[in-house]
């Protein structure tokens, strides 16, 4: 089962989800404005491939409305989560409308591309994003509770050895009482 939405509202830019992201996945935002992308384009009218990055397995990477890429992938990409894959269908006038992008796209060719949202990371130059410190701080949180956790485990357990040793005091002072107890009746 898909999820098709049409992103324009005029039919111009249509994304179905091919693949879910995980639930915690990320996408581009203010932070995260630079995209990595594996794609395939097609002509729609006749199938044929124009453009893919799985031949070569390369990456394609770009920054999020700079207007770099066609308007329809500034538009799909921006709703999409790390690890989705989507079928965006672009209208002429979200491609490349009616000059095209010869010798491979005919002018006022429908485009149909399969994404998937590899990555998504900050500008160079910036500071690591907030998303990447919140991370990094859960994390060393995580490690601090497990730490706390192993030792207060640790205590519980000198606890108990010192409870047991101190009853097995208990019982063998207790034993050595009824045995002198005994030693003394037949004594007299």
């Amino acid at each position: 089962m898909s999820d098709t939405i049409d992103l324009t509202g005029d039919g111009g830019v249509i994304k179905e989800i091919i693949r879910q992201a995980k639930a915690n996945a990320v996408g581009p935002s203010e932070d995260l404005p630079l995209v990595d992308v594996h794609y395939e384009g097609l002509l729609a009218e006749s199938g044929e491939v124009f453009d893919t990055t799985h031949e070569d397995n390369t990456i394609f990477s770009f920054e999020i409305g700079k207007g770099t890429v066609i308007k329809a992938w500034d538009i799909a990409i921006r709703t999409m989560k790390v690890g989705e894959i989507a079928k965006i269908t672009c209208k002429p006038d979200y491609a490349y409308g009616s000059a095209g992008s010869p010798p491979d796209i005919p002018p006022n060719a429908t485009l149909i591309f399969e994404v998937e949202l590899v990555a998504c990371r900050p500008r160079k130059g910036s500071s690591i994003s907030s998303a990447q410190d919140e991370r990094s701080r859960l994390e060393e949180l995580r490690k601090q509770r497990e730490l706390a956790a192993a030792m207060k485990e640790e205590e519980k357990k000198k606890r108990e050895e010192a409870k047991a040793a101190a009853a097995a005091r208990m019982q063998a002072k207790m034993e050595s009482k009824k045995v002198q107890g005994k030693g003394k009746s037949k004594a007299k």
